[in-house]
């Protein structure tokens, strides 16, 4: 695993320009859970894409964003230690928070962590049901049951997090390392996006 460049929000945003390098979108809408992408662009390509379609017009919505032409890698903040102001204020108030983000590995699968295990089984029955290959568990770092991690920052201390492999994401998108290319989304998007929106919306 490769080690982080930034700590803190505090220490990247000093370094890197907002606007050029690095933006924060969001939505906040009315209910009680938020979808987030806290590696989105280019850090984590197509985790953006995932969380916002999840969100959809109803859900509230979060993404942190690599915008520089070539290495977003060094703008990702480890799930423990992310601590964006914004990301931070609408998930306090949310009761169910789900993040999306992306793994390494050409594996056609995801892996569900957190600490909300009834949602979490949940998501696995609703995604296995649309024949996606879903894993819960995996190595200690990758179970995202720490209270720091940033899904169980909500009102209620438990959330899930989506590890979605490369070679998953690939399928979503006709090109998933470029911007244009993720513009473009497969049925198998569409079907990943229904199968968790059946659950959390």
């Amino acid at each position: 695993m490769i080690k982080d460049k930034y700590n803190k929000y505090r220490d990247l945003s000093r370094a890197q320009r907002r606007g050029k390098d690095f933006r924060v979108r969001f939505r906040k809408r009315n209910g009680n859970t938020i979808v987030l992408a806290p590696h989105g662009g280019g850090i984590e390509p197509g985790t953006s894409e995932i969380a916002d379609a999840i969100a959809g017009a109803d859900l509230s919505f979060y993404a942190f964003e690599g915008i520089k032409p070539s290495g977003n890698r060094e703008l990702h903040i480890t799930s423990t230690h992310f601590d964006e102001p914004r990301c931070k204020a609408l998930i306090a108030v949310a009761d169910r928070v789900i993040a999306i983000h992306g793994q390494n590995g050409n594996q056609d699968k995801a892996l569900l962590g957190g600490r909300d295990l009834a949602a979490i089984r949940r998501l696995r029955q609703s995604l296995e049901q649309d024949g996606f290959h879903i894993e819960v568990g995996g190595s200690p770092k990758r179970q995202g049951r720490s209270a720091d991690n940033i899904c169980n920052c909500g009102a209620q201390g438990r959330g899930v997090q989506i590890e979605i492999c490369d070679g998953m994401r690939r399928t979503f998108f006709q090109d998933a390392r470029t911007r244009p290319g993720r513009r473009i989304k497969t049925q198998r998007f569409r079907d990943f996006v229904s199968a968790v929106r059946r659950v959390i919306a």
